[in-house]
């Protein structure tokens, strides 16, 4: 049984159609990538599966359980969390408050302790900026802390939207060597939504194509890599570029 399941899922707008019956899921232990141009509904797939923008139509489903109407607070609950585009920290709020505003609402108690202990070892700029503004970090800083916020409540699933977005390539490279590394050798579970085709099926076990609301193609994401349909619309500009 997946860990994440959807179900002819569609979101709209007013009469702007932004998602057509998509359907994927996600095992435990899987990175999952979904590509696509920006505006292809990527981000509102993540939105609907958090619980914070209403489906038209569709179902989903987390750890075997019907969530479609479930509110994003029971989601986030249950261990479901969301690393938003841009970051999207609490500026004003020092770098270890934005990391304890991952624990809100949580109910199971967690050695709090040693969650700090291991996101500091992953994160070590964070326990040296642990009492700073965060608005006083560079744009990849506050990209690993709002990683970081996200993982401290020990989440089953982590949904990441446009990690890369704004940032210079090489904070780019790190930031998705991070989440390979969490997948691959912590066994986080992870559903990657993502303009950089190559970064994502690079670190990806399968991936799916949306174009426009719609899902055009879905496979082992090194097999994607090799489809010439996908190279040829989203792989080219970015395998040329790095010849």
């Amino acid at each position: 049984m997946p860990l994440l399941e959807a179900e002819g899922i569609e979101v709209a707008y007013g009469d702007i159609r932004a998602v057509a019956e998509v359907g994927f899921s996600v095992a435990a232990g899987e990175l999952v990538a979904i590509i696509g141009a920006n505006g292809a509904g990527k981000t509102s797939i993540l939105g609907a599966l958090m619980g914070m923008v209403p489906l038209k139509r569709g179902r989903i489903r987390f750890k075997g359980e019907e969530i479609t109407r479930q509110p994003a607070h029971r989601r986030a609950r249950n261990g479901m969390r969301l690393v938003p585009e841009r970051a999207r920290v609490f500026p004003r709020l020092t770098v270890r408050e934005n990391l304890l505003i991952g624990l809100y609402g949580l109910r199971r108690r967690l050695p709090m302790a040693e969650r700090l202990e291991w996101l500091h070892a992953r994160f070590p700029i964070l326990l040296q900026r642990a009492g700073q503004p965060a608005n006083t970090l560079s744009g990849g800083e506050q990209q690993q802390l709002a990683i970081a916020r996200a993982l401290i409540s020990k989440p089953d699933l982590l949904l990441v939207d446009e990690i890369s977005m704004g940032l210079m390539p090489k904070l780019a490279d790190e930031v998705f060597s991070l989440l390979q590394d969490l997948n691959r050798n912590h066994g986080l579970t992870i559903l990657l939504v993502e303009q950089n085709a190559v970064a994502s099926l690079e670190i990806a076990q399968r991936a799916y194509v949306i174009e426009t609301g719609r899902l055009t193609h879905q496979g082992a994401a090194a097999d994607l890599m090799a489809d010439p349909r996908v190279r040829e619309a989203y792989l080219g500009a970015d395998l040329h570029a790095g010849s």
